[in-house]
């Protein structure tokens, strides 16, 4: 299924990486993505950015599934990159994410990527606003 119909939102940039959304309820996610060649860098490794984008949305969808029709925006995000994730005839990385504290305003989250073998390519931890219809997205400080 694709992401931008689950939400009933446009995102470009992540229905340009092709990422699907497998899970979302009960602050969890999990998203899955087929990693193409022009998602390498020059080690032939999914681009350090590539990864970070999964992070992010797999950990923006956790912190959205526990209200309807919230929104989520980040704030800060720590990355760290324990393995290359590299390109595999087929393989899928798997982008989850999980809720672990939020606020009226504010909710504090951790993702990891995992390949298709299983082990942890990459985690973050990361703070979002939560943004409810009628908001803006802007700070007004």
């Amino acid at each position: 299924m694709a992401l931008s119909l689950d939400f009933g939102i446009q995102v470009p940039f992540v229905q340009h990486l092709g990422f699907t959304l497998e899970h979302w309820a009960d602050g969890r996610s999990e998203l899955r993505f087929i990693p193409q060649p022009l998602h390498c860098n020059s080690f032939e490794a999914v681009h350090g950015g590539v990864l970070m984008t999964l992070l992010d949305v797999s950990m923006a969808v956790a912190a959205r599934s526990i209200e309807s029709g919230v929104g989520a925006v980040t704030i800060e995000m720590k990355t760290s990159f324990m393995r290359s994730a590299r390109l595999l005839e087929g393989g899928a990385l798997v982008g989850r994410g999980q809720l672990l504290h939020a606020t009226g305003r504010l909710a504090f989250v951790e993702g990891v990527i995992l390949d298709d073998r299983g082990e942890r390519c990459a985690q973050a931890s990361g703070t979002f606003r939560l943004v409810r219809p009628g908001h803006s997205v802007l700070p007004t400080d």
